[in-house]
């Protein structure tokens, strides 16, 4: 059975991007990308909007506010152009034009549940704040972890990315700071129908 990883990259008040600021805040560091570079193969799950932002930066269009691509950033689309993609959308067109992507018009919840069920790899979310949403409501993830960059976008963030979310619980299965001032923190995530009504002990 596949596991499924949602996978988030934030500022400190949680928000997906910023308007005007680089890649990873300009803020990625030795150890980081050498953890990134380290990270198992993935098929990664993502909306129409995510594949046009992402497809884009694979074609040459570089992030408004930037000239060029950072050497970084270069390698992070690199490596996503040669990994296996599901797009999920009913606006996108066939033939997709980034390579190793399959575009599925199906219902993604139902889907992803399948591609679960039958396979062994690993699933991972890359944006796509409201695909990420609906897989956790419905009970589907079974790793919830985000990259914390040191900076707050009160002014200039865009994706919230917890607004519209249900209660959940977080079990802690992992944390990490790199290059000291990176945090990623990993938990465990399951979806409450309502507040716990005590405290454990």
């Amino acid at each position: 059975m596949s596991e499924l990883l949602v996978d988030f990259i934030t500022s400190l008040d949680g928000h997906a991007s910023g308007r005007g600021w680089p890649g990873f805040w300009g803020l990625e560091g030795p150890e980081y990308l050498a953890w990134l570079g380290e990270q198992p193969e993935a098929t990664y799950l993502m909306g129409a909007n995510t594949y046009r932002l992402m497809s884009g930066f694979a074609a040459g269009e570089v992030p408004s506010g930037q000239d060029e691509f950072r050497p970084e950033e270069e390698a992070s689309v690199d490596e996503l152009t040669q990994a296996s993609k599901v797009v999920f959308s009913s606006s996108l067109e066939e033939p997709l034009t980034w390579p190793n992507s399959t575009l599925v018009r199906d219902d993604a919840v139902e889907t992803v549940r399948a591609m679960k069920s039958s396979g062994s790899g690993l699933l991972s979310t890359i944006g796509s704040l409201s695909l990420c949403r609906s897989l956790l409501r419905a009970g589907l993830v079974d790793r919830f972890r985000v990259v914390m960059f040191p900076v707050i976008t009160g002014a200039t963030g865009e994706e919230r990315i917890y607004d519209g979310y249900p209660d959940v619980a977080l079990e802690m299965i992992e944390h990490r700071t790199f290059d000291g001032r990176i945090q990623l923190v990993e938990y465990k995530p399951r979806v409450l129908e309502h507040p716990p009504l005590g405290v454990p002990a």
